[in-house]
């Protein structure tokens, strides 16, 4: 299919707006219908993809303002392939559990615009085109939070729209000093992906590029002491706002650092391996810590989230191919796993409307298959073996511990802080005794609820014993990547620290 990239993008976007001609009563079916159309065309994409060629496919180009170098220039590699997928997943899985809500029919148009917005930033190779679908997912997330959301919606939408909007502005200063570094070189403008990778910078113009787009990505992933917007974002917003934010959302800052800052600054990234991975463990060891210490279970699964990022970030300035790709692998890990475990602490929030652990205690009882699939998400969280948590944290770390032993040694105590407070969240929760009356007569998981969780669970186990269908065309196009770093690389220690894997296994 020609086009599908456009297809991918701009159908629902189409679909959202003709969404405005179609009835209330029928809105739920219409968006069903489209999302599902959506994803069986990402599947389409899958299966037509080459995972032997780790270049870019299905290009497409086409000259928007030819005078400044703009263009509509799309394509993806193993490296975007499945986040693409993942987001149009989500996205149905999102309509799927939408409940009882009020004016379901804009919130359905909402989601809809969202995802053109998601999938346009993981196929855009024009940095302005790139921009522009990253802007725009502000708007849909925006009014989601503020619309839905809880009792300091307005506040919590507001923070999340500030930070994410100041630190864009400053990459956007990046994007336009980089076109205006290849004028000066090649004589034309251009903001071409593919051509800012021939560019040579100094390192001296690497070093400040790099921080401008540093601040923002790691606003969005996001990176301490910038994650302050998240918890409060997270605890306003409806479910599938939760859903959407955690399992998609967040992974365009760490996708950016992949897509941008490692190929455009590869010496600038390897001088600042350090105080990144600093930066890395306050936020897997500090945020582990205040999820142990929150009362609520969905603050539990924010700051849960926060940590699971650090360690993504790990493995992305691990600078060489088993890190990277397990980084990615644990982008679509952590987008399966706590886009789950949102939607289960939305389950408990409708029946009783409160998330505070307290209000809890032998839900196991009460409700056999809620505890079996919170125990599976909860087990895949914490990278527990043939779960597909535990891929991609192992090769994240292991990237990391050819560059930085001790740090990752700091590092792995994830492992161990993420199972203290999610055991102590399940204990609370599912064990003991029914102690509150009003638990007695909750009713387990419906067919609408099952039905948005099971193939959630098929994937957390499927991807954690057989991985390899998603890993190969991710470390293809990742040992190409690494590569071309290496190459382009100016200073003995950039070389030296970027390699690719010599052991394919242990990427596989």
């Amino acid at each position: 299919m020609e086009n599908i990239l456009s297809v991918l993008i701009f159908f629902p976007l189409i679909a959202a707006l003709l969404g405005i001609l179609v009835k209330k009563e029928t809105i739920r079916v219409y968006g069903l219908t489209v999302a599902a159309i959506e994803f069986l065309l990402s599947l389409w994409l899958w299966f037509a993809f080459d995972p032997a060629n780790s270049g870019f496919q299905f290009i497409e180009y086409v000259p928007l303002v030819s005078d400044f170098g703009i263009n509509y220039y799309l394509g993806v590699d193993g490296i975007s392939l499945f986040i693409v997928i993942m987001a149009a997943l989500i996205t149905l899985i999102g309509i799927i559990s939408l409940g009882e809500v009020k004016d379901l029919k804009n919130m359905i148009i909402s989601l809809l615009l969202l995802e053109t917005a998601m999938i346009g930033v993981f196929v855009s190779l024009d940095a302005i085109v790139f921009y522009l679908f990253w802007e725009f997912s502000l708007v849909p997330m925006l009014y989601i939070i503020g619309y839905w959301g809880g009792e300091k919606r307005l506040y919590a939408a507001i923070k999340f729209f500030l930070y994410t909007f100041a630190g864009s502005l400053i990459m956007l200063v990046g994007m336009l000093y980089i076109a205006y570094v290849y004028q000066s070189v090649a004589g034309v403008w251009s903001f071409s992906l593919t051509d800012w990778y021939a560019l040579v910078l100094p390192i001296s113009v690497q070093k400040w590029l790099f921080w401008a787009f540093f601040l923002g990505f790691a606003i969005k992933v996001p990176m301490f002491p910038f994650h302050t917007w998240l918890p409060y974002a997270h605890g306003q917003a409806p479910t599938v706002g939760s859903v959407i934010l955690a399992a998609v959302l967040l992974k365009m800052g760490t996708y950016g650092f992949v897509r941008f800052s490692l190929p455009l600054f590869p010496d600038a990234a390897v001088a600042y391996i350090v105080p990144v991975g600093v930066i890395a463990l306050i936020m897997i060891i500090y945020t582990a810590m205040v999820a142990y210490a929150q009362k609520d279970m969905k603050q539990v699964i924010a700051y849960s989230s926060i940590s699971h990022m650090g360690v993504i970030v790990l493995g992305t300035f691990a600078m060489n191919a088993v890190g990277i790709t397990g980084s990615i692998f644990l982008m679509l890990s952590h987008g399966i796993v706590s886009g789950a475990l949102f939607l289960l602490v939305g389950v408990i929030y409708d029946r009783r409307h409160t998330k505070l652990m307290s209000e809890f205690g032998g839900l196991a009882a009460v409700m056999p298959r809620y505890a079996v699939i919170f125990g599976i998400m909860l087990m895949a969280s914490v990278g527990l073996p043939l779960t597909i948590g535990f891929v991609g944290e192992y090769l994240s770390l292991a990237g990391f511990f050819r560059v930085a032993p001790v740090m990752t040694l700091i590092g792995g105590t994830s492992i161990i802080l993420g199972a203290v407070y999610m055991l102590t969240l399940y204990k609370k929760t599912f064990f003991g005794p029914v102690t509150k009356e009003e638990n007695k007569k909750l009713f387990d998981l419906n067919a609408r609820e099952m039905t948005a969780l099971i193939p959630l669970v098929a994937i957390v186990i499927w991807l954690g014993v057989y991985p390899k269908p998603v890993l190969v065309p991710i470390d293809n196009s990742v040992k190409a990547l690494v590569s071309f770093m290496q190459e382009k690389a100016q200073t003995p220690e950039a070389k030296a620290i970027i390699h690719v894997s010599t052991s394919s296994k242990e990427a596989k």
